[in-house]
């Protein structure tokens, strides 16, 4: 359910934009992925709602990046360790450490939609055969 990414060409310099940018990138990519890979699914809009609220919420971008770290390269790595360390703030209900990994897998996702449309569509398509 990733071919809206796949034909994609890389646009712009996302070498020039704050990981924290980026993070905000990403989570839009990934929460209109889910969107997308619910759509077909003969729910009410609530429950259509309820679903995707579970795949993008920050205990299942940290639990997606854990699925994908060993195919990391070492840029990617980097990256996300940047993103992590960049945050600052959590929501009292989150755990940290589970909150600043889900930053550094929505850095990661807003690079990739920019500068390697194509690896991320590969990554994508290796957590929905999870």
């Amino acid at each position: 359910m990733n071919y809206w990414i796949q034909n994609l060409a890389p646009d712009g310099s996302p070498d020039e934009i704050g990981v924290i940018q980026l993070a905000w990138l990403g989570d839009s990519v990934w929460e209109l992925h889910q969107r997308l890979r619910h759509i077909h699914i003969p729910l009410k809009s609530r429950d259509l709602h309820l679903s995707v609220v579970n795949e993008v919420k920050a205990q299942a971008q940290s639990k997606a990046l854990d699925e994908i770290e060993h195919l990391l390269n070492s840029f990617e790595i980097n990256l996300i360790r940047r993103a992590r360390n960049k945050t600052k703030r959590f929501p009292k209900s989150s755990d940290p450490a589970i909150y600043s990994r889900a930053t550094g897998f929505e850095a990661l996702v807003g690079w990739l939609f920019l500068k390697d449309p194509k690896r991320l569509s590969k990554f994508f398509e290796y957590l929905e055969c999870k």
